[in-house]
């Protein structure tokens, strides 16, 4: 990711309507998923800017790791703090069965990840047995625009190629499914564009295309849209499309 990247990060994700809709859709499902259930261990891995980060401490105890220290430092001004580690998602600093839960929102797909088969196999070693984790991915190859080159995107997933993945390293899938499926059209509409423009000139390396913030109207209005899905998840309904893949999947066939 281009290092102005993580500022623009930190200064929309609290907010801005794609960060704030898919946190409460995915959160909805984790939180149907373990209930009540008290001291929870949870690992958010690639947590950049640490926006969702400090939401999951309402679920329990929770560590925080991202490779680049662009994003560390304006995660541990959230109040993690001593919570974070600077380290990549193929290379865990933690003991083996040490979470109860591992969160990763959007990060296998970067360049900075050299094989999301190797991270998987991390994300397994260091859950418990019967540990949940939860997967969220960028859809769609076609769909590159000018934002997928400023985050250094190396590819975009579709549902079975992560199921697949996931099976491959040891998990057990209990739901897979499309997501961000409410603004598809014209979000799609609009990346084709993208990529015809990326064809006849680079973008601007500070530019946020994706990330502009609409009046503030909107931008409630765009975040319900996406955190709708939340009720979705929570009946396990499978999305017919999607600009993102979301799974879970445990580490083994143990009970949670």
């Amino acid at each position: 990711m281009e290092p102005e990247q993580y500022q623009v990060m930190f200064r929309r994700e609290d907010r801005h309507w794609w960060y704030a809709g898919m946190r409460r859709a995915s959160l909805a499902l984790l939180r149907d998923v373990v209930g009540n259930r008290p001291a929870l261990r949870i690992l958010d891995a690639g947590c950049g800017t640490g926006g969702t980060t400090v939401r999951l401490r309402a679920l329990g105890d929770v560590c925080g790791v991202d490779l680049r220290q662009e994003a560390v430092a304006p995660a541990a001004s959230r109040g993690l703090g001593g919570r974070l580690a600077q380290a990549g998602v193929e290379w865990l600093p933690f003991r083996t069965a040490s979470f109860d839960i591992v969160t990763s929102f959007e990060v296998l797909y970067h360049l900075g990840v050299g094989s999301d088969d190797a991270a998987l196999a991390e994300f397994r070693r260091v859950l418990r047995p019967g540990g949940l984790l939860l997967l969220r991915l960028p859809a769609h190859d076609w769909l590159r625009g000018r934002h997928d080159r400023l985050v250094h995107t190396r590819r975009r997933y579709t549902v079975r190629e992560v199921r697949t993945k996931l099976q491959q390293a040891g998990f057990r899938v209990e739901y897979a499914t499309w997501a961000n499926s409410a603004l598809f059209l014209p979000a799609a509409a609009k990346r084709l564009l993208d990529g015809l423009a990326l064809r006849q000139a680079a973008p601007d390396a500070g530019a946020e295309p994706d990330l502009w913030m609409p009046p503030s109207a909107v931008n409630w209005l765009l975040e319900q849209c996406v955190a709708a899905e939340g009720a979705a998840f929570r009946r396990r309904f499978h999305l017919p499309l999607g600009l993102s893949v979301l799974a879970l999947a445990r580490a083994d066939h143990g009970a949670f």
